[in-house]
């Protein structure tokens, strides 16, 4: 956390102004921004709900570990929302659920922290728009990579046109195990009298019980994007932030279900080009095949620097452009080669051997320490309640982030390039 953050949140926020928080949906992810919102004392969370009973039970272990208070476990996540004792929620349920809960927790007048992806499809993100708007609720997303010192940092060195003009991104997030394939462990005592399965379902289409669908929710498309809006919608994010863009206007997606065909109905490798209107291609990729490139790595191309992102580190290093023409040269006749190499422009660009002795900037790394990002993103969406000032990551950065991710895997299921229609802010027909 930087200074003038720290100066900003402790000059807004009284220690004593307690904010009642409730979680709805408790799986790994969700006890892990539990985490980061109880690092604020300011954060107090109240209410948690979960379709396994497990989540909770450890939830509220957490929270008395933490704060010596117990929350309460409520078997619908309604009850949350009727509850005006809630000031805001956390939303970390499945991708499918996401819309109907933050709408009607904002109509219900409370804040919502939303677990990325925003939408489980591109037209949600304009209800969900208009809502935020109509009730003046403040919605943050939960891909926190752009509250990192890091990306910070590299956001202002692009600003400050260290980078030249950036005209190429490369992104990718890969991995090579079953646990980061989704295939997560099962809880030995999931059953059906501790799992509430219709609860899970909710919109989605009808199915039998099934734990692997309930644990490894990431792996069918009837509740996710799998790699796009888990993954790319954190590069897409990051580099709409760095980049000050908005949204690609197309985007061509390829990809397939190579190695993981026994647990998955969406791709365990995928690669996508998108072009933005502002003037740069992004090329991402991810696989779960292999983690030569792991997690999440960012190269923005410049004409006058590269900038490299990964997860706590940045590196820079600039162009050192020489031109050389003697190839070309050499093939003329010999006076006009003699005559070509006599301009002084020419010594000076294509023979630096005569250019006068100077020093050469090398590369710069920096490495991030202190909170964790997760810890940060908190801070802005506390900081956000308390102001009634949208943090960046809000309803049309998390629509925007998200609608990448759909049109990549459009473009994958339908074999063609994907458009976005500026006018409607959706996905072109």
């Amino acid at each position: 956390m930087n200074a003038a953050l720290a100066t900003s949140m402790s000059a807004q926020v009284a220690p004593n102004d307690r904010i009642q928080l409730a979680c709805i949906g408790c799986g790994a992810r969700a006890h892990e921004l539990m985490a980061g919102a109880m690092a604020h004392p300011q954060f107090e969370i109240t209410q948690v709900v979960d379709a396994y009973t497990g989540r909770t039970e450890r939830a509220l272990d957490r929270i008395k570990d933490t704060r010596g208070n117990t929350a309460k476990i409520r078997r619908d996540y309604r009850e949350v929302i009727a509850d005006k004792s809630v000031d805001a929620i956390i939303c970390a349920t499945p991708d499918h659920w996401h819309k109907q809960i933050v709408v009607e927790a904002m109509k219900a007048g409370k804040d919502v922290y939303c677990e990325k992806p925003l939408t489980y499809k591109s037209a949600e993100g304009l209800e969900i728009i208009a809502t935020a708007k109509e009730t003046g609720r403040m919605l943050q997303v939960g891909s926190q990579g752009m509250s990192t010192m890091s990306q910070v940092r590299a956001k202002q060195m692009i600003k400050e046109g260290k980078l030249g003009k950036v005209t190429m991104i490369r992104a990718a997030y890969n991995r090579n195990s079953a646990s980061g394939a989704w295939i997560y462990p099962i809880p030995p005592d999931a059953n059906p009298q501790t799992v509430n399965w219709d609860m899970f379902l909710g919109s989605a289409p009808k199915h039998g019980f099934d734990l692997e669908r309930f644990f490894r929710w990431r792996c069918y498309r009837d509740y996710s994007g799998g790699i796009a809006t888990d993954l790319f919608v954190h590069l897409c994010t990051t580099i709409h932030f760095l980049m000050d863009a908005k949204v690609p206007s197309k985007v061509m997606g390829m990809g397939g279900l190579y190695r993981w065909k026994e647990s998955r109905d969406v791709p365990d490798t995928l690669n996508a080009v998108l072009e933005y209107p502002e003037g740069f291609t992004v090329n991402l990729s991810s696989t779960f095949n292999n983690q030569s490139s792991s997690e999440a790595s960012f190269m923005f191309l410049g004409t006058e620097g590269t900038l490299s992102v990964g997860w706590g580190e940045l590196k820079y290093w600039p162009e050192h452009i020489g031109e050389d023409n003697r190839w070309i040269v050499e093939s003329w006749p010999k006076k006009l080669e003699e005559a070509y190499y006599k301009d002084p422009k020419v010594q000076k660009e294509e023979m630096p051997s005569l250019a006068k002795a100077h020093l050469v900037e090398g590369g710069t790394e920096w490495r991030e320490q202190g909170q964790d990002a997760t810890i940060i993103h908190f801070w802005h969406f506390l900081n956000s309640i308390k102001t009634r000032k949208s943090y960046w990551e809000d309803a049309v950065a998390g629509h925007h982030a998200a609608a990448c991710a759909h049109m990549v895997n459009q473009s994958a299921r339908e074999g063609r390039m994907v458009q976005w229609d500026f006018a409607r802010d959706d996905v072109k027909a």
